[in-house]
């Protein structure tokens, strides 16, 4: 459910697009540094990694894949691991583990990428550190456009297309020195929270492959927990950040509006769509927003406040008396599987010093304001095109241009009086209470045929995306949201809690989400497929 506004410029053409990377492999292959005996590093010790890592040193392609993207960032400024290492360990690990999850859809040609990593490596060697993501591996969702290399929405109207441009989130993770290795799964436009299109088909969980792995930052998810890649872009409209994470025992945050500028869009003052990191731990997802967090004119609601801030350690944090609100029923159904594990969550909360209430915001209006303004946005995007496309859309797209069609001036206004009321009770529940806590949807992981769930204990979900209210709901308040694992059901199908923190407060977001996640470890449980 994340982002489908991004508009395609002129494209290039593939032998073009080949040509891409080529000079810096030139330039690599003929460096003093490449016939110095590459490749041979002084052996990687415990005091070579940061302060704070759990982690031993690398000793092999597992570690290395498995290891946090901020240690690994650490070992390739010292020297002590080379980029060719680090991206020949992803690509063993896709080739060994993708045809089993299709995750990764579009993986750049290997030849373009050792270019990239030597090229990465010559400039460490010369003293050239470009920045924190230099050498690493980064998946990018393929919602987001990137220069030479295909980008298709998931859809078969874009599933060749090849942009001449990189949007502003890819734009500053190559600007950061890192490696697109390739692109990530989306559904249909990033419709629905559900991983599937008629472009590359399904990508299934990996801690159950018969199940989905959510949606729309799926094969972004996937990926991580595989060890695809060390870090992975996202974006998030109705849970895209948080519901992935959720079902794949990651972590994603939903940043606040404007945190991380969102272009290019033609929706530029457009709140419910945002950009932002998935990670496997709450340190790599602060240490990626650093990168993608920050001011920029293209976009006019972008917080003039810098990325750098979210570099600094989360840990040291005193939560003693901090007051944080558990949710009710929000009145929605619930598997009870999912809101008996969240619930249970409070303890750990209490053992971090917290005041635990059980209390919940007034969320009436919050579905009707979250539809109505996604109706809207979507007939914005395609109602020009349905009639001469009607068999290349799906039938989401269908259904809210059809709604959005029907949507009238006094209808918008009452419905944005609506939302800022409900704005105002949210703000007003949180300056009683720092954090909200609730589940990130409303269902475990479901039969990856299943497009999306039709009742949830016996009542029945009024369309494709109803299952994911309580996720929604967020982000209609726009209130900072972090997706985080908390526990396992007894079919082994993880469980996220996502944490809500103040207006624009994402750095005592993810405080909290790091505290709680090294009170419980749950994070560490790999894929069976592994």
């Amino acid at each position: 459910m994340g982002r489908f506004v991004r508009r395609m410029s002129e494209k290039i053409t593939r032998r073009d697009a080949l040509k891409l990377g080529t000079s810096a492999a030139v330039s690599a292959t003929v460096s003093p540094f490449l016939a110095s005996g590459t490749g041979h590093h002084a052996p990687v010790t415990s005091e070579h990694l940061p302060a704070d890592s759990p982690f031993p040193p690398p000793v092999g392609d597992d570690e290395i894949c498995f290891m946090r993207a901020k240690d690994l960032a650490s070992l390739l400024r010292q020297k002590k691991l080379s980029s060719r290492e680090v991206l020949e360990a992803h690509l063993k690990q896709i080739a060994s583990v993708n045809p089993k999850v299709n995750a990764i859809v579009t993986l750049v040609p290997e030849d373009q990428l050792q270019g990239q990593a030597l090229a990465a490596d010559e400039a460490i060697a010369k003293g050239n550190w470009l920045g924190p993501l230099h050498g690493l591996p980064v998946g990018v969702k393929d919602l987001h456009s990137t220069k030479g290399i295909r980008t298709t929405h998931g859809s078969p109207l874009h599933k060749d297309d090849i942009p001449d441009f990189d949007c502003l989130v890819v734009e500053r993770e190559k600007k950061a020195g890192a490696i697109v290795i390739g692109k990530t799964n989306v559904p249909e436009w990033g419709l629905g929270s559900q991983t599937f299109n008629t472009v590359f088909g399904p990508t299934l969980n990996p801690y159950d492959l018969t199940k989905t792995c959510g949606g729309s930052t799926g094969g972004g998810a996937v990926a991580l927990a595989c060890g695809m890649v060390p870090l992975a872009d996202g974006s998030d409209m109705g849970g895209s950040l948080r519901n992935p994470p959720n079902f794949c025992n990651v972590v994603g945050l939903r940043p606040s509006p404007g945190r991380v500028p969102n272009s290019p869009t033609n929706l530029g003052w457009f709140t419910l769509s945002v950009d932002g990191p998935v990670a496997r731990n709450v340190t790599d997802c602060a240490f990626f927003l650093s990168v993608l967090a920050g001011f920029d004119r293209r976009s006019p609601i972008s917080i003039d406040q810098p990325g750098s801030q979210f570099a600094q350690p989360l840990a040291g944090r005193d939560f003693k008396g901090v007051r944080v609100a558990m949710f009710k029923d929000l009145g929605l159904p619930w598997e009870m599987a999912v809101r008996d594990a969240v619930k249970a969550q409070g303890k750990v909360f209490e053992s971090l010093g917290c005041i635990v209430d059980e209390a919940e915001p007034d969320f009436r209006d919050a579905n009707e304001c979250f539809l109505t303004w996604r109706h809207w946005a979507v007939e914005l995007d395609f109602g020009d095109i349905l009639e001469a496309n009607a068999d290349k859309l799906n039938e989401y797209v269908h259904w809210h241009v059809q709604e959005g069609r029907k949507l009238t001036g006094p209808q918008l206004a009452r419905v944005e009086a609506k939302r800022t009321d409900l704005y105002q009770r949210m703000r007003a529940f949180m300056e009683k209470y720092e954090f909200f806590l609730l589940p990130v949807n409303q269902v475990l992981p479901f039969d990856v045929k299943t497009h999306y769930p039709t009742r949830i204990n016996g009542v029945e979900m009024e369309n494709y995306i109803a299952w994911m209210k309580s996720a929604y709901y967020i982000s209609t308040v726009g209130n900072p949201a972090m997706g985080v694992p908390c526990a396992f059901s007894p079919s082994g199908l993880p469980i996220g809690l996502q944490i809500v923190g103040r207006h624009n407060d994402d750095w005592g977001v993810l405080q909290m989400a790091y505290a709680f996640e090294q009170a419980t470890n749950a994070g560490k449980r790999r894929p069976p497929i592994l």
